[in-house]
């Protein structure tokens, strides 16, 4: 009996271990479900929010939601470390030293939409505050990336 109990438990315990090394990914009929730590990490930081839906790609896992009636995204790596939180924000929330560079540099353009990507997380490697600013003219996207210490750099050609 004590064998049976030992057995039970070291096969558990692999068990729990391979499930966590991941962060505790699925693949259900050819699906890849949302990880253990991710839905934890988000509960954490995200209490109170409403029509929570989530995606996995093949990057990251990211929960779409409403907070306090502002449509958000967070997203997390794979391992269910939380990357950071995005949300559309007016114009005038970049910074006026930017809005004055693109009001300049791309006069000819018009502003589409402006996403806030916040990081609060221990990567130093990730800026905290970044706009990304969609740009429109004609046939022709931009989206630029300005930094919380105002530098506008381009970040992608949309069509």
């Amino acid at each position: 009996m004590k064998k049976l109990f030992i057995t039970t438990a070291v096969a558990i315990l692999l068990t729990v271990t391979a499930f966590a090394g991941d962060g505790g990914r699925k693949v259900t009929n050819g699906v890849t479900t949302v990880s253990y730590e991710a839905l934890t990490r988000f509960k954490a930081d995200f209490k109170k929010v409403k029509n929570v839906t989530w995606t996995v790609t093949a990057n990251c896992q990211k929960a779409t939601f409403e907070w306090d009636g502002v449509q958000m995204t967070a997203f997390y790596n794979m391992s269910g470390e939380y990357l950071g939180l995005t949300h559309n924000v007016e114009y005038t929330s970049v910074p006026a030293n930017a809005q004055k560079e693109i009001n300049t540099g791309y006069a000819d353009y018009t502003t589409k939409s402006v996403i806030k990507f916040e990081y609060n997380g221990e990567n130093t490697s990730i800026e905290p505050l970044v706009y990304f600013v969609d740009l429109k003219k004609a046939d022709n996207e931009i989206v630029l990336k300005v930094t919380a210490d105002e530098k506008v750099t381009f970040f992608k050609q949309v069509k």
